[in-house]
C-alpha cells in the first residue's frame, strides 16, 4: 500500500506540472481554435527567465524570499515572449487556413529553442538551477511516504493557479469577455468586446502558468535544458486533449490523470514493457483509448463552465 500511495504522490507531482502547461494550450485553443505547439518553449523560456533573474540579482543567495522574485522574472519573460509571438506570428494568420498557423507554431518552437541555445550563456548543455531554502532539500517523510519539497511547491502552485484562474474567468469582466469570444468572436466584437485584447490576454495567462511550471521543473530536477520544452509541451498537449481540449478544468484533470498513469505504469507494469523507458508509450496509449471511446475527452471539449 505504501508503494501504491508513493506512486500516487509522484503522479500528482508530475501531473501538476503537466496541468500548469496544459492550461495554456486549452485557453488559447478555446479562444482562437489554435494549437500553439510553441507553448512548450514558452515553458522552457520561463525556466531560463527565472535562472537569469537569480543569476543577475541574487547569485549565491538561496533564501526563500528569492523565489517569488524568480517566479515574477519567469512570468515576465514568458508573457512577453507569448504576446510578441501572438502579435507577429499568429495574428496575421488568424484568417488563414488552419495548416498555416500550425506550421508557423512548429517553426517558432524550433526558433525559440535555437535562440536560447545560441544566446543564453552555457545553454548548449544542462544548467544547474538554484536550490532554494525550504522548497528544496531533503525529502519530507510522512507516514512512510517520501515527498519532495519541490513537489509541494508544484502541487500548491497548481491549486493556487486554478483558484485564481477560476475567479478571473468567472468573476471578472475580462473573464466574461473571454467566454463570449470563445462562443462567438464575431458577435462578441459587435457587442463592443475587443477581441484582439482578449486573445492577447489568453496568450498571457497561458504563458504565466507555463512560467510557473518552468520554475517548478527547475526546482524538481535541479537543472534546466533548452530542449526541456519539447517533450513537456507534447505531454501537456496530450493532457489537454485527454481532459477535453478547450476545457480549463479538463486540462487540469487531464494533466493529473496523465501524471498518475505514467507513475503507475512505471512502477507496476512488469517485464519488458514496464519501467521508465515505457512511461511515454503508456501515456499515449491512454490518450488513444480515451480518444477511441470518448473523443471529446474526459470532461468534454468546451472552454469553461459559467458560474
Amino acid at each position: 500500500m505504501t508503494e501504491f500511495l508513493q506512486q500516487i504522490v509522484n503522479g500528482l507531482t508530475l501531473g501538476s506540472l503537466y496541468a500548469l502547461i496544459a492550461v495554456g494550450y486549452t485557453v488559447v485553443y478555446g479562444i482562437v481554435q489554435l494549437i500553439n505547439f510553441a507553448h512548450g518553449e514558452v515553458f522552457m523560456i520561463g525556466a531560463f527567465g527565472a535562472l537569469a533573474t537569480w543569476s543577475v540579482l541574487f547569485k549565491g543567495q538561496t533564501g526563500l524570499w528569492v523565489l517569488p522574485i524568480m517566479v515574477i522574472g519567469a512570468v515576465i519573460v514568458s508573457v512577453v515572449t507569448a504576446v510578441v509571438m501572438e502579435r507577429i506570428a499568429y495574428r496575421p494568420l488568424r484568417n488563414a487556413p488552419r495548416l498555416a498557423p500550425l506550421i508557423t507554431a512548429i517553426g517558432i518552437s524550433v526558433f525559440l529553442q535555437e535562440a536560447v541555445r545560441l544566446f543564453y550563456p552555457g545553454a548548449k548543455s544542462k544548467l544547474s538551477f538554484p536550490e532554494i531554502d525550504v522548497v528544496t532539500g531533503a525529502a519530507l517523510k510522512i507516514g512512510g511516504l517520501n515527498i519532495q519539497r519541490a513537489a509541494v511547491f508544484t502541487v500548491g502552485s497548481l491549486l493556487l493557479s486554478a483558484v485564481l484562474l477560476w475567479f478571473f474567468v468567472n468573476r471578472t469582466r475580462m473573464g466574461q469577455g473571454m467566454q463570449a469570444v470563445s462562443e462567438d468572436p464575431d458577435t462578441a466584437q459587435l457587442m463592443g468586446i475587443n477581441v484582439n485584447r482578449i486573445i492577447v490576454i489568453a496568450f498571457a495567462l497561458g504563458a504565466a502558468l507555463a512560467a510557473v511550471g518552468g520554475v517548478a521543473q527547475g526546482l524538481l530536477n535541479s537543472n534546466i535544458d533548452f530542449r526541456m520544452g519539447f517533450l513537456a509541451g507534447l505531454k501537456a498537449f496530450t493532457a489537454a486533449v485527454l481532459g477535453g481540449i478547450g476545457n480549463i478544468q479538463g486540462a487540469i484533470v487531464g494533466g493529473l490523470t496523465l501524471g498518475i498513469a505514467e507513475s503507475m505504469a512505471t512502477q507496476f507494469i512488469p517485464g519488458q514493457f514496464g519501467g521508465s523507458a515505457w512511461k511515454d508509450v503508456w501515456a499515449f496509449v491512454l490518450l488513444i483509448l480515451v480518444l477511441v471511446f470518448r473523443p471529446q475527452g474526459l470532461l468534454g471539449a468546451r472552454v469553461v463552465d459559467r458560474a
